[in-house]
């Protein structure tokens, strides 16, 4: 089976600056692909070069088996694009904002009420078709803006991070509706700096940074690159720099720190590093308030692919 939208070689400058480097990758039918790096690292310009919306020096970009151009409108329908700036009109109504957008791929009006009406239902607007944007709050302008840019049925849909700035409610209010998308035939391209999100949503995962892709593959694949077997967490009142010193020697310890009261320790690889730290506290009489331990998360291994460091 071709993959639905295929990336080769791209290739976009800045004078001297190279954004996005000799990139290549495939997005399957049906899945959900997280498109994940820091500030800075390409994202935006490989979506912008993907939709025809910049020029890039080379490459080539095939969707529905067709190549990519800035007039391939036949195309085009079949995208939804929902980017992280909310873009609706404040003179309209909820409704009116999305037969709006519906209206410029849909002209059929009792197909396009219908798409409407469904688009409303799955991001749970029903209560506020009259309301004005002004009078919605965060979290139901975000729904609304998905709406409108998923309301015409895409097969393809890029969300450029959909649930900034939201409640925990309207959170997962958003990611239940993308999870419907894609049981619905709709195939996701997804960018986030919400870790959890990815490995709630996402079937697969690329990773860029500096225009390169620096790791791809699923949740538990990606794990695999961070080389850390396992955290452990303690809450302990006082330890001093000796303590910690001789904890850092520890088999298997890639880091320990002690900071504000909690000790945070990674593992490498090994098994039963919590009984031996747990014997080790006992003997050295060290009293603790919570110990646990967890696995990597795929923040860990964004952090450890990407560096620690902040980003402009």
């Amino acid at each position: 089976m071709k993959p639905i939208l295929s990336v080769e070689n791209l290739t976009k400058k800045y004078k001297n600056f190279i954004a996005v480097d000799d990139l290549s990758f495939n997005v399957n039918k049906g899945e959900i692909l997280g498109l994940l790096g820091p500030n800075g690292s390409g994202k935006s310009t490989t979506i912008n070069c993907i939709l025809s919306l910049l020029n890039f020096e080379s490459g080539k970009i095939t969707i529905f088996n067709k190549e990519m151009q800035p007039n391939a409108y036949d195309i085009k329908k079949d995208i939804g694009v929902v980017f992280q700036e909310v873009a609706v009109f404040e003179e309209l109504t909820v409704f009116d904002n999305i037969d709006y957008f519906c209206g410029l791929y849909i002209k059929d009006k009792t197909l396009r009420k219908k798409y409407i009406e469904d688009a409303i239902k799955l991001v749970g607007l029903e209560e506020f078709k009259k309301f004005y944007p002004k009078q919605l709050s965060g979290g139901l302008l975000r729904r609304l803006n998905i709406a409108c840019g998923i309301a015409h049925k895409p097969k393809l849909i890029f969300l450029d991070e959909p649930t900034v700035a939201v409640d925990p409610q309207s959170r997962n209010n958003i990611l239940d509706g993308i999870k419907k998308l894609r049981d619905n035939g709709a195939t996701i391209i997804y960018t986030t700096h919400y870790m959890e999100e990815v490995e709630i949503l996402c079937d697969r995962v690329i990773i860029i940074d500096k225009g390169k892709i620096i790791a791809s593959g699923t949740n538990d694949e990606l794990k695999e690159l961070s080389k850390i077997e396992e955290k452990v967490t303690v809450e302990i009142d006082n330890l001093d720099d000796k303590v910690l010193d001789e904890i850092k020697q520890f088999k298997n310890v890639d880091e320990a720190t002690y900071n504000s009261g909690i000790l945070f320790i990674t593992y490498k690889k090994g098994k039963n590093n919590l009984s031996s730290l747990i014997d080790y506290l006992k003997k050295a009489d060290i009293h603790y308030d919570k110990i646990y331990s967890e696995r990597p998360t795929l923040n860990d291994v964004f952090l450890y692919l990407t560096g620690k460091e902040l980003r402009d």
